[in-house]
């Protein structure tokens, strides 16, 4: 399931089906605490980079969005301010990009294959978060960083609920490196520099439909119980919760994930039943393999005044 958090996709036509309407509402009342229009930059326009480079090109704001990929340039560069084909780990390029700069969002993945090889793992995340923290020293225009971070992080609690005050307890590798990253980002804080973490559910929306992911299970046998607490967060409110951020300079650990609280086995009974699939049957005398149960508060955001576009499940 971790595959949903991959934010490296290509471009694709479903960006414009972005609520743009019920965003602007949402925001609306926030919309005069900070400047109008503002340069912000996008380290990695994958999934949802690059809807959130959308919106705000939108609003009006100058956006310099980065890719790894040259392939994506052209595509990238008719919507986008400035594009830049850059990697994280390259240090002058970090500095070039910073320069003038209000807000900066790191949103980066390792592309392709390359997220099941540890070395490039770290390398995506901690090179990147190291050479920001580092050259966020001469940009000292840059007033807020936001760090696009996963509630994978909590690791597994048996389906017990967690929040922003619960010990972090990463099963694999990546986890860790994702709890690395937040540390070395939130170092960097001071008073004239605000870093934000926000740790986002699965990812799902226009292009990841949850009906790809459950539907190929459809009249298939399971092992476990399907008991397992998944969290996911649809691509608009991230984009949202983005914007929410920016504009009242939000600062400190943030859950991003969704109002429902269904196990998988609710969710794939969801979506069997919506598009009149197969069902699913479970045989719990085969354990799961799956480790990862926990059930993510969001209250904190909410109580910050956040809104969700889409506070339960859309199939």
């Amino acid at each position: 399931m971790y595959n949903s958090f991959d934010r490296n996709s290509p471009f694709d036509e479903n960006i414009g089906e972005l609520d743009m309407a019920h965003l602007q509402e949402l925001l609306r009342q926030q919309a005069q605490r900070r400047p109008l229009y503002e340069n912000v930059a996008i380290l990695g326009c994958g999934y949802v980079g690059t809807a959130l480079a959308y919106h705000w090109q939108e609003q009006g704001h100058f956006v310099t969005g980065t890719t790894t990929s040259p392939e994506r340039f052209a595509s990238l560069s008719e919507f986008i301010s400035k594009v830049v084909v850059m990697k994280g780990d390259d240090a002058r390029a970090m500095e070039s990009l910073l320069q003038d700069q209000d807000t900066v969002v790191v949103s980066v993945a390792p592309t392709g294959d390359s997220i099941v090889d540890e070395d490039a793992y770290s390398t995506t995340y901690l090179s990147t978060a190291k050479n920001l923290v580092h050259a966020l020293k001469q940009a000292t225009r840059v007033k807020r960083i936001i760090y696009l971070s996963s509630y994978s992080v909590y690791g597994d609690r048996q389906g017990e609920w967690v929040d922003e005050t619960s010990p972090v307890a990463p099963l694999e590798l990546r986890d860790q490196v994702l709890c690395e990253t937040e540390k070395i980002l939130l170092q960097a804080a001071n008073s004239n520099q605000r870093v934000c973490i926000l740790r986002l559910g699965g990812i799902y929306g226009p292009g990841r439909e949850l009906l790809r992911m459950f539907g190929s299970l459809a009249g298939m046998t399971l092992s476990g119980k399907g008991d397992r607490f998944i969290n996911w967060i649809h691509r608009d409110d991230i984009v949202g919760a983005i914007e929410f951020a920016r504009l009242n300079s939000l600062e400190g650990i943030y859950n991003l994930v969704d109002d429902s609280e269904l196990t998988v086995r609710e969710q794939i009974e969801l979506v069997c039943s919506h598009y009149g699939l197969p069902p699913v049957y479970w045989n719990p005398s085969k354990p799961s393999h799956s480790r990862k149960s926990v059930r993510v508060s969001n209250q904190k955001l909410k109580a910050a005044g956040y809104q969700l576009v889409h506070p339960q499940l859309l199939v």
